[in-house]
């Protein structure tokens, strides 16, 4: 059979029906458009049902098989290093390779997991498909179209089923509830989102944002008990919490600091293993999402580092110590800097109760932190840096401090959106000197690129570009 006609759909043709069965004529008849209109609405496809709906956008790729999955995010990375490659050009300079990129580029490397890699989910609270105000799932449609539908996540791939166990609990939970769910913060309500985080070791931890609106604290610690209680002794017990944590929030986002979790039930933190490491996490505190992936990663930056004893790693965005404390023993010295206090607070716990004696870490913005650091080191002391920047990437302060520390000679780059705002990063450290933005140090250059597949289903993966100079 032809190929075409493999591809081609089948054609549609309305038969009339029996002379019997025929309609009275009228003075009225359908035109050949209508015809042919409803030839084609008889003939589209179904309608995607929610589950489909939200699957396409938590997990576009989650129809392919894996191996072409990893095709298509190979892709992708090539096309952001060609993308690299030109804007350099633009700045004059020679940093053409075989096939138009920037660096040598390796294969993606897999996921060890692929379903429900992630040990940390979010989970909203809006309306359901069903109009039910109090549904807790992932969001189809956006804000701007003010189309949103809250979807449960039973069927997306990428979330385990202790998270989504913990979402319908939450959403039994509430639904129960007198008080409304916090959709709108202008137009009152309470129940907001829930964030899942869970560990090799079997840990579960949930926190919960409510919105007080103008609650008094007898209303406020009325509701944190019977939630304590749903999850300790009703329904709820069924998850297994390890720690219960509710935090009071009017904004979309908000800090330890600007508003603290309050542990009600449980330990104050979940523990993680990694590369035979012991980890600590609290509440907000940075962990790679597929803890299976990240040791995979880690390995990697160990080897590409290249650090000798007298060397010392510098590990900005630092987290909980993860990428530091794994390559300590390579190195003479750790340096950590991370701006989420209780995240350094759990990086100096890790470190001590690992026995690692060799790590010192600053909480802080990195642009406030590094360029203090690096004014005063000693250039015959080498250092290597790892980045590990959120999407927004890295201040320009950060890389100002970076360039012009002639002590860095090998720089890794790790980031989730190379394409992004990780891309100004990349050229600002490969230019030519410009004393107008402070850039007096040599110039960094690409030399390898290597891609990490730490979110099997999405067009995402980690990309670790290597510079040096």
């Amino acid at each position: 059979m032809a190929l075409c006609s493999v591809l081609r759909p089948p054609r549609c043709r309305l038969r009339p029906p029996p002379l019997a069965l025929r309609c009275p004529v009228t003075t009225t008849t359908a035109t050949p458009w209508a015809r042919k209109e409803k030839a084609r609405v008889s003939c589209s496809p179904p309608e995607p049902s929610w589950e489909e709906r939200l699957a396409n956008a938590v997990t576009p790729l989650w129809r392919l098989p894996y191996q072409e999955q990893l095709q298509v995010k190979y892709e992708s990375q090539r096309k952001t290093l060609q993308t690299l490659a030109s804007r350099l050009e633009e700045l004059g300079i020679d940093a053409q390779k075989p096939g138009g990129l920037c660096c040598p580029l390796q294969p993606v490397v897999p996921s060890p997991i692929i379903n429900g890699y992630r040990n940390k989910s979010t989970f909203s609270v809006n309306r359901g498909p069903d109009g039910n105000p109090k549904t807790v799932g992932l969001y189809v449609g956006t804000g701007r179209e003010r189309n949103i539908v809250c979807v449960k996540a039973n069927h997306v791939e990428n979330i385990p089923s202790k998270h989504k166990q913990v979402a319908q609990c939450y959403e039994e939970f509430i639904c129960h509830s007198p008080l409304d769910p916090c959709i709108l913060f202008h137009e009152g309500g309470h129940w907001r989102e829930l964030v899942v985080r869970t560990s090799r070791c079997g840990h579960t931890m949930a926190i919960i944002t409510f919105h007080p609106q103008q609650l008094g604290q007898e209303v406020l610690a009325a509701q944190k008990a019977l939630l304590k209680e749903f999850f300790t002794s009703g329904p709820g017990a069924v998850c297994a919490l390890t720690s219960l944590y509710f935090q009071e929030s009017t904004m979309t986002r908000c800090s330890h600091e600007q508003s603290p979790y309050q542990l009600l039930h449980g330990a104050p933190h979940i523990s993680e293993e990694l590369l035979g490491l012991s980890f600590r996490i609290s509440p907000d505190a940075f962990f790679q999402v597929n803890t299976a992936g990240a040791e995979l990663l880690y390995q990697a930056v160990g080897e590409l580092c290249q650090a000798a004893g007298d060397t010392v790693l510098l590990d900005i965005c630092c987290g909980t110590g993860t990428i530091g404390l794994s390559l300590a023993h390579r190195v003479s010295k750790v340096i950590g800097v991370e701006m989420v206090e209780k995240a350094v607070e759990d990086a100096e716990w890790n470190a001590a109760f690992n026995g690692i004696s060799n790590c010192e870490f600053h909480s802080g913005k990195a642009e406030a932190v590094l360029p203090q650091l690096l004014a005063s080191w000693e250039d015959a002391q080498p250092l290597v840096a790892v980045v590990n920047p959120s999407r927004a990437g890295l201040h320009y302060r950060v890389v100002r401090a970076i360039r012009n520390c002639s002590a860095i000679r090998r720089l890794l780059y790790i980031s989730c959106k190379p394409e992004g705002e990780a891309m100004r990063n990349f050229l600002e450290l490969c230019c030519p000197p410009d004393p107008r933005k402070k850039l007096a140090g040599e110039p960094f250059a690409p030399v390898m690129a290597i891609p990490f597949d730490m979110f099997p289903h999405t067009v995402h993966c980690e990309l670790v570009l290597l510079f040096t100079r």
